[in-house]
């Protein structure tokens, strides 16, 4: 009788929870879309295709790439990347060409070609876009960091002599 009790309690308790309408959480990527729903993802916004090189935020940072990449081939078959941003493809299109590193393999031997962990150009590589930030950010760039720490340290010299 016990044990009866306790199957239709869990039954009870689960037919209970069934009903609950789900919970709106707000998510700045998805709205007001429940999480067990499919969000519609904003329009993406076209890339600049100002061919300027954007300063980099930090030390190693990728750059990002100064035009649009739309139907580009980048598989195992192609990578039309290298078209423009090989050694030899750089000499002739005047592009800039791909970073020494990335003909260096992992146990840090020079190859003839591309690292094959490094074909993949748009693993790290993105499309400069000119767009707001969907979600609130408190990163500082390595220079604005460097320029306040050096500012402190003149402040907290300069408090140091007046005293």
């Amino acid at each position: 009788m016990r044990r009866l009790l306790i199957c239709l309690l869990a039954l009870w308790t689960g037919l209970v929870l069934a009903q609950q309408p789900p919970t709106v959480h707000k998510d700045p990527f998805r709205g007001d879309t429940a999480f067990s729903d499919s969000a519609r993802p904003p329009p993406l916004t076209g890339a600049e295709n100002k061919d300027l090189k954007r300063v980099r935020s930090y030390a190693m940072q990728p750059p990002t790439i100064p035009h649009s990449i739309d139907n580009y081939q980048i598989d195992r078959f192609a990578n039309k990347c290298m078209m423009c941003h090989s050694r030899v493809g750089a000499g002739e299109s005047q592009a800039t060409p791909i970073s020494i590193t990335h003909y260096t393999n992992r146990a840090g031997v020079f190859l003839a070609d591309v690292d094959p962990r490094r074909y993949f150009c748009d693993t790290c590589h993105v499309v400069q876009m000119d767009v707001q930030p969907r979600v609130a950010s408190t990163f500082e760039d390595v220079d604005a960091v460097v320029r306040r720490m050096r500012a402190d340290a003149a402040k907290a010299k300069a408090q140091g002599r007046g005293k």
